[in-house]
């Protein structure tokens, strides 16, 4: 066979294993927008149930435009979707924890912040840092942006800081544009037990508390546990929200089945290589929204059923893997 054959058969080949993984097919896949109107269709479901349900989309800032660029018109079906943006390592930790976040980073994200926040939407900003003085400075920039601050020492999410709470405060919190802070607490390898994690939390002030479902091996938190947190130390009310990562799969959560470490479903993708047991997923498909949302065994009409008033849904940027994947 001459070689110019020999290479056009190759760069077929290659060209078509870039469209596939296993046989499945990507053309013509927005991935941006699939995003969306998954998040769009979480949100519909929620607020069917519960007209007040708030649900706060973490990271994936660029959703909120249609073009993706930080000067493209808003998404007007996504942003009325969501009450809230939230934004990992804005000012401190996107890259590493305990340093600066790249100025260029920090000025394309907040575009996007501040357009959600221009059309009414809370802007949560999680940083990561532990010297006293990166600290002080990440929520001097959250205050000067107005927008609600908590800083974590640890990625692992797992500590509540033993230090003053920004802009403390008695009032009732009925809705997320009420908070004047957050606590973002999902990890309590930290609580011997599920009743000493509900004091500690119970014994505090913050206006919101973003928790994990489970406390732990799939036990969920009950409604009399969610009503506990749902008052301040102070007498206040406050929002507890529940996280819930929407583009990966968890291989701890209630829905796995073991039989998908060898036969996976159509839409579950590799193993995170920083997050073992997390895994990507190909989520516009169908049965991987349908453990989502939309049924009682669902993980959202858990979250709900459990008395939680809102959702907190983390992995929104995914679409970031496969567009990449697919370049």
């Amino acid at each position: 066979m001459p070689n110019f054959f020999r290479f056009l058969i190759i760069l077929i080949i290659t060209s078509s294993c870039k469209k596939t993984d296993r046989s499945y097919t990507y053309d013509n896949i927005d991935f941006k927008e699939e995003m969306r109107q998954f998040v769009i269709s979480i949100s519909d479901y929620a607020k069917s149930i519960n007209s007040g349900f708030e649900i706060v989309t973490q990271n994936g800032a660029a959703l909120i435009t249609e073009n993706a660029q930080p000067n493209g018109a808003v998404h007007s079906q996504y942003i009325r979707a969501i009450d809230g943006q939230a934004q990992e390592g804005l000012f401190f930790g996107y890259e590493f924890d305990n340093e600066p976040t790249p100025v260029n980073i920090t000025m394309e994200l907040k575009q996007y912040l501040d357009k959600a926040k221009a059309q009414g939407k809370q802007i949560l900003v999680t940083d990561y840092c532990y010297s006293p003085e990166h600290i002080q400075r990440a929520k001097d920039s959250v205050q000067t942006n107005h927008y609600l601050g908590f800083v974590a020492t640890r990625r692992e999410l797992n500590i509540i800081p033993p230090v003053n709470i920004s802009n403390e405060n008695n009032e009732n919190i009925n809705h997320l544009s009420d908070a004047k802070n957050f606590l973002y607490l999902i990890n309590y390898n930290r609580f011997p037990n599920k009743e000493l994690l509900l004091q500690s939390l119970e014994n505090t002030n913050y206006d919101i508390l973003i928790l994990d479902l489970f406390y732990q091996n799939n036990i969920a938190f009950t409604p009399n546990d969610i009503n506990r947190l749902k008052i301040k130390a102070n007498g206040g009310s406050r929002l507890v929200i529940s996280y819930l990562s929407i583009g990966e799969a968890e291989s701890y959560r209630y829905y796995w089945q073991n039989q998908w470490n060898t036969d996976r479903p159509i839409w579950l993708d590799e193993e995170n290589p920083e997050w073992p047991g997390n895994y990507k997923v190909r989520y516009w498909e169908p049965d991987w929204q349908n453990i989502i949302y939309g049924n009682n065994q669902s993980y959202l009409k858990k979250i709900i059923d459990a008395g939680f008033d809102g959702a907190y849904l983390d992995i929104i940027d995914a679409y970031e893997y496969f567009e990449e994947k697919n370049n």
